[in-house]
């Protein structure tokens, strides 16, 4: 049973009928790539005001249109905190996007300075933590991220605050087209995918929400027309979606900078298994900053026009398909006088 703390923060990321309905805004490569390609520059000369100023573009005309966004406490705070609206729920991202690869795979590590903590007091209603994680990398490498999970776990159980976990599947350094970005590869085992969200439900990590990336790359997913093929993908999902049923954690997937219509095509094997929603980025604001930046005219009218249609499409799915989510508070059978629920909790 989840605590009070818990159910009212996951209750702030939803919308009012219980779907999660979520922004991502926590980007920094990826944004940084954007504002690169469209101002011609390189990665490393995109100024920190372009990004913030990105940011407060993408926070201005999406936020009245979701349930929650998620953000970045270097940029995406400091740009437009004054933007968001007080019905939409806040998410803060407390991992660092640059990892320590090893031949043997990924280690994650906290941003500098940063802390769930840090993010309660900012009044921050939900704390979300990407894991790179492979089952098949090196033991030690995965002793080390169970243990970064486990622990901001432990520190969110603390301080009464729901916990958001992002799996993300990742290629072996020096493999075929290895990225330290998140690139979704054709060629991804869905059982690598499964595996991982097996292990990370399991109670000691204590997550409340999960953010997951589809078992089967968007561009090879056939319609969900009831073939053969349609059938052996759904089953893919479904088991993701009886795990996280089984330890009672609701599940929304990632975007992963899929075009819309393949996006809505993933959420629609995700929402049969069971998911309750979204937390997209990419899919929804990349087009706008990528084709006109520093225009933030242009950019503002672009996602005025195109990104809120994307995220209204998504949006009208995930109320007609998704799974509700509800709140389910503790008992107070204990509490018989003034004082108990005080001196207990």
């Amino acid at each position: 049973m989840r605590t009070i703390g818990k159910n009212r923060g996951l209750a702030r990321l939803a919308d009012s009928d219980g779907h999660f309905r979520m922004v991502a805004l926590d980007q920094r490569p990826p944004l940084f790539d954007a504002i690169a390609q469209a101002k011609g520059i390189t990665r490393d000369q995109v100024a920190f005001d372009d990004v913030t100023a990105a940011k407060r573009l993408l926070v201005g005309a999406l936020a009245p249109h979701c349930s929650s966004m998620l953000f970045d406490p270097n940029f995406a705070v400091p740009a437009a905190i004054d933007l968001l609206p007080a019905r939409c729920g806040l998410i803060m991202t407390l991992e660092e996007h640059r990892v320590e690869e090893t031949p043997g795979g990924r280690k994650s590590r906290a941003i500098s300075n940063w802390s769930v903590e840090k993010i309660r007091a900012i009044g921050g209603d939900a704390v979300k933590v990407l894991a790179w994680y492979r089952p098949d990398a090196d033991e030690a490498v995965n002793a080390h991220q169970k243990r970064f999970v486990r622990e901001i776990g432990e520190d969110c159980a603390r301080h009464d605050i729901p916990y958001v976990l992002e799996l993300l599947v990742y290629p072996f350094l020096g493999s075929a087209g290895h990225t330290a970005d998140y690139v979704e590869s054709p060629e991804k085992l869905p059982s690598l995918v499964i595996e991982s969200v097996r292990e990370f439900a399991r109670p000691e990590y204590g997550v409340d929400l999960m953010k997951l990336e589809s078992p089967l790359a968007a561009n090879s997913l056939p319609p969900r027309d009831g073939s053969a093929a349609a059938q052996a993908a759904q089953l893919e999902f479904d088991a993701i979606g009886e795990i996280c049923r089984q330890r009672r954690i609701p599940w929304v997937l990632l975007s992963g900078g899929a075009a819309p219509e393949k996006f809505e095509r993933v959420l629609s094997y995700a929402y049969a298994a069971g998911a309750g929603g979204f937390l997209a980025g990419r899919t929804i604001w990349l087009d706008a900053v990528r084709r006109h930046f520093p225009d933030r005219a242009a950019v503002a009218a672009s996602l005025r026009k195109d990104g809120v249609a994307v995220l209204d499409r998504l949006s009208e799915l995930t109320k007609a398909k998704a799974e509700a989510w509800t709140a389910h508070f503790p008992a107070f059978g204990e509490v018989k006088q003034e004082g108990d629920f005080a001196r207990a909790y």
